[in-house]
């Protein structure tokens, strides 16, 4: 049966030729590996950024899901080496791989994700899931060190033509190498984008990690995602106190679920923050714009909690 492609999967065509010869390939693809793994699909395609996932059941009717890749996709070339190192042991289960094609099959997921919990429960969750999924790493894993090195280099480049308080650009600039300095540490395996969706409960109600971006190093450098998600509902209708305070309490429930040194946990959360709004300027820059609202909005976002960490 061929698969239907999601029409959200396919609009990302317009990100350049190399996700079009992907996506020109990706029925056939998908198509191959059904067949050779004798699959057969469930219920309709689902997709994240640049990924495939269409619901499965295998030859003897075991629920999966199939996950195809974009080949291009640096950040998650080794993702199903990290799988099959922390075997089942806080992220889902792999069940097989196929590096060279980029795809994966992983145990069936019922969920829900992370997405309604408390925000502090679900900080006290993924905090749980540091301790389980920081293992010692593996040599073939990129480390931290060397995407951060280059990424504050290009920070750098900006200059002043950053829409961020200069003081935070400086500390970034500053903090940063120290962070990636070698300290003796043994570095541990990041999954390096665990936020709240990315947490999904299995059939016997345990969370288990998706969607890794899996690099070596520094444990302390997870937090962010989880601060800089679900941000709008710190000054909802039914939030408590400040955005400043939400952040905070956000902060310290990882911090202390996933025993973590406080301080390198806020240098980290300052750096990626910073960073992040640099990528934005980067972005308009290159294509010759100014920010668009919802990227000021993004700017303004890291500039936020940038600030509550530290005050």
């Amino acid at each position: 049966m061929p698969v239907t492609m999601p029409q959200g999967l396919l609009s990302q065509r317009d990100l350049g030729a190399d996700w079009s010869h992907w996506l020109d390939r990706l029925p056939r693809l998908t198509g191959e590996l059904m067949e050779d793994w004798h699959l057969t699909p469930t219920a309709a395609p689902l997709h994240g950024f640049c990924s495939l996932v269409v619901p499965v059941a295998d030859a003897d009717g075991v629920r999966a899901a199939l996950k195809v890749t974009f080949d291009g996709d640096e950040e998650s070339l080794h993702e199903g080496l990290a799988l099959q190192h922390w075997g089942g042991r806080g992220a889902v289960r792999l069940m097989r791989a196929d590096p060279r094609r980029r795809a994966l099959l992983l145990a069936w997921l019922t969920g829900p994700d992370l997405g309604d919990a408390w925000d502090i429960e679900a900080c006290e969750v993924v905090g749980g899931l540091y301790r389980q999924l920081h293992v010692p790493a593996m040599p073939q894993l990129a480390t931290v060190a060397s995407y951060v090195d280059r990424w504050l280099g290009e920070l750098a480049e900006l200059g002043r033509d950053l829409p961020v308080p200069r003081r935070y650009v400086e500390q970034a600039l500053a903090t940063g190498p120290d962070l990636i300095a070698p300290d003796g540490s043994p570095p541990v395996v990041v999954h390096g984008d665990l936020h709240y969706a990315n947490v999904m409960a299995d059939d016997a109600g345990e969370w288990r990690a998706i969607d890794p971006k899996p690099m070596s190093g520094d444990p302390h450098y997870e937090p962010a995602p989880m601060l800089w998600n679900r941000m709008d509902e710190l000054s909802g209708p039914g939030a408590v106190g400040s955005v400043r305070d939400g952040l905070r309490r956000r902060f310290h429930a990882l911090v202390d679920a996933g025993d973590l040194d406080e301080a390198r946990a806020r240098d980290w959360v300052v750096v990626r923050m910073v960073l992040n709004a640099g990528w934005t300027v980067q972005d308009a820059r290159r294509e010759g714009r100014r920010l668009s609202t919802d990227e000021q909005e993004w700017v303004t976002r890291c500039i936020a909690i940038t600030k509550a960490v530290q005050d």
